[in-house]
């Protein structure tokens, strides 16, 4: 069987996520960012010492297989309020409000950020009481909901049994150290196409572009009534908008240039945050390297593909099988960009411009199963995806029992595009062809999945999710 292509990932409906992805998204790469360009990591060590750690025992549950050249990253935006951050209303216990995987490829010097929205329906692992917590049966809940019994260590298991996704560390912050963390860069510039008005968030702002300082950028982040059309899609919308802002603001400004600023910042930043115990300067540093001339169409930002819950409007479950695919994808250590490497230009690019479209292909569909009519039922399902079908029929020459998407030689791009769309067939060569493509359905046959589109698979993973990208927009409303 000829290699396959990962299927593109469909974006499914994207759920409600109560709050601030944005905020503590940017806070890592930018953080990695500004660690970047620093020469001295002696010197930053003196500031990693301000950082609060805690024990997690990854010993005691049977974890992912982890990938040589790439780290993952718990980030999580804790919802507690006491202290200074009572400031932003009163809730119960501590809980991530945002959760994400960072998943940083040192090889190809790229990041991938994936939200996993906190209202998200999952079979969460049973975890046992550890200290100020009365720990959990295995049950179904919201994906926030294990840290609430049994701390950052159930999390993250919880995170580990659902995704499949091996983490190396976690990272977690609260509002404060965001609003103050903005703060020390001078704050973040951004378009504000209308005017705000949003008391739940605390956000008054008129229209125009404006440099936003730390509390008017946690409230922008976390508003949603007041802007677009109050949904949570969005809000998204905007954060991943605020995310790659507020990265080219570092990148682009004096900051990096500023030891003031640069203290100051990372000051805000590490007297804010938890972390692992083995999350040490020295790993850090390797992190920051291999981002250290990262563009910025390298750094994405997605969601976990998602749908409606069946029986809570509220609540939302993992769109099968795009989140599995996604994971695997990370589990991999694959380049998610779109590209070889570098900044996606030269010889891959051009090889993505050639890459075929169904409306390029034209095909025979044949049937070698007993299911009288089934290839004119797949020629209607074909045609409407935009390919060309010429003639169906029952096979002569060849009779697979498995589904076979047969090609001649040179046409692999198009056979496996067709053979990702069909979800089970394999592809193989064959001389003699009446078309471009040959599809013999086989005994195997359950359907088409419908897992393609004209995009040929072989995408940047933001464009294939409805993600963002830290690079400018071309254009905006200011």
């Amino acid at each position: 069987m000829a290699g396959k292509r990962s299927a593109p990932l469909s974006s499914g409906a994207l759920g409600a996520v109560r709050m601030s992805t944005g905020q503590w998204a940017a806070t890592i790469v930018t953080v990695l960012a500004i660690i970047a360009s620093l020469g001295a990591y002696g010197w930053y060590a003196s500031l990693w010492g301000n950082i609060t750690t805690a024990q997690v025992d990854t010993d005691e549950w049977d974890r992912p297989n982890n990938v040589d050249g790439v780290k993952n990253i718990l980030v999580i935006g804790s919802d507690v309020r006491s202290g200074e951050n009572a400031n932003y209303g009163e809730v119960e216990g501590e809980r991530p409000d945002m959760m994400m995987i960072a998943s940083v490829n040192i090889d190809s010097g790229a990041a991938t950020l994936v939200n996993l929205p906190r209202d998200l329906l999952v079979d969460l692992p049973a975890c046992d009481p550890v200290e100020g917590y009365e720990g959990m049966e295995a049950q179904s809940g919201m994906f926030n909901s294990a840290m609430t019994f049994g701390g950052v260590g159930c999390q993250w298991n919880a995170v580990e049994q659902v995704t499949g996704v091996h983490l190396d560390h976690f990272l977690m912050m609260d509002f404060v150290g965001f609003a103050d963390m903005v703060d020390a860069i001078g704050g973040v510039e951004m378009c504000i196409p209308e005017p705000i008005d949003d008391p739940q968030a605390h956000l008054e702002l008129e229209a125009g572009q404006q440099t936003l300082d730390g509390e008017d950028s946690l409230g922008f982040v976390r508003s949603r009534y007041s802007q677009g059309d109050g949904s949570d899609l969005s809000r998204i919308e905007r954060q991943q908008e605020f995310m790659g802002a507020m990265l080219r603001e570092v990148l682009d400004s004096d900051v990096m240039t500023s030891p003031a600023t640069v203290t100051s910042f990372i000051g805000a930043v590490t007297d804010s945050i938890t972390t692992d115990e083995d999350l040490t300067v020295d790993t850090m540093s390797e992190i920051a390297m291999a981002m250290r001339e990262v563009d910025l169409d390298r750094v994405q930002f997605v969601t976990v593909p998602n749908g409606s819950h069946p029986a809570d409007e509220n609540r939302i479950i993992m769109e099968e099988p795009a989140a599995t695919e996604l994971f695997d994808r990370i589990n991999e250590g694959e380049d998610m960009t779109g590209a070889d490497g570098g900044s996606g230009g030269g010889e891959g690019s051009e090889e993505a411009d050639e890459a075929p479209e169904p409306s390029d292909i034209s095909l025979d569909v044949l049937n070698n199963t007993d299911i009288e009519g089934l290839a004119n039922e797949v020629e209607a399902v074909l045609a409407e995806a935009g390919y060309t079908v010429a003639g169906t029929g029952n096979p002569e020459e060849r009779l697979p029992e498995a589904t076979t998407v047969y090609h001649a030689p040179g046409d692999e791009a198009s056979a496996e595009l067709l053979a990702d769309y069909i979800g089970q067939a394999q592809t193989e060569e064959a001389e003699g062809l009446d078309q471009d493509l040959e599809l013999v359905i086989g005994a195997d046959w359950q359907g088409i999945a419908g897992n393609g589109d004209d995009s040929g698979g072989d995408g940047a993973i933001a464009e294939e999710l409805d993600g963002a990208t830290a690079e400018a927009e071309g254009e905006h409303a200011c």
